[in-house]
């Protein structure tokens, strides 16, 4: 069994990673930022890093616990689209990163931190944001067109 002060590491390391994800949240205008997510990654760590990966229940509580917080950032706005859901998966997967670091995984959950951050921030880098689905969304049809354009065809082949 890990030392307290290698299982407080554990936990500042989680709490470090949630609060740069929540900046980031935060400056791009989203409803949760960085004292939510830090939160959010340093009481996942804390209850794993004490309870340890050998509890799954453990674990599965943080996870289902943690979306429905996730649950309540998401919104429908007045236009009747869907808002926050970018917001409440990140919710999810800070939790998760603190499982990963609660358990010893430093630099596992370092390097999904990072891939987080890149997902958040792909249409805002230079050299990534050829990625960014956004920018190609005119050059493709909706599924629903396909699908209507389908039924056409068969109408006239079977008709």
């Amino acid at each position: 069994m890990p030392g307290e002060w290698t299982l407080f590491g554990r936990v500042v390391l989680s709490f470090g990673i949630g609060f740069a994800i929540g900046w980031e949240r935060e400056v791009r205008g989203a409803a949760a930022g960085d004292r939510t997510f830090a939160l959010v990654t340093t009481a996942s760590a804390a209850v794993v890093a004490v309870w340890g990966r050998s509890a799954p229940n453990t674990v599965a509580g943080v996870m289902t616990g943690v979306g429905f917080i996730g649950g309540g950032l998401v919104l429908r706005g007045e236009s009747g689209m869907i808002k926050g859901v970018t917001t409440a998966a990140t919710i999810w997967m800070a939790a998760a990163i603190g499982v990963v670091a609660g358990a010893g995984d430093l630099l596992l959950a370092t390097l999904i931190a990072a891939l987080t951050l890149v997902t958040l921030e792909v249409r805002y880098i230079p050299v990534l944001r050829a990625l960014d689905a956004r920018r190609h969304v005119a050059k493709m049809s909706d599924d629903d067109v396909e699908k209507g354009l389908r039924a056409i065809h068969a109408a006239f082949v079977e008709g």
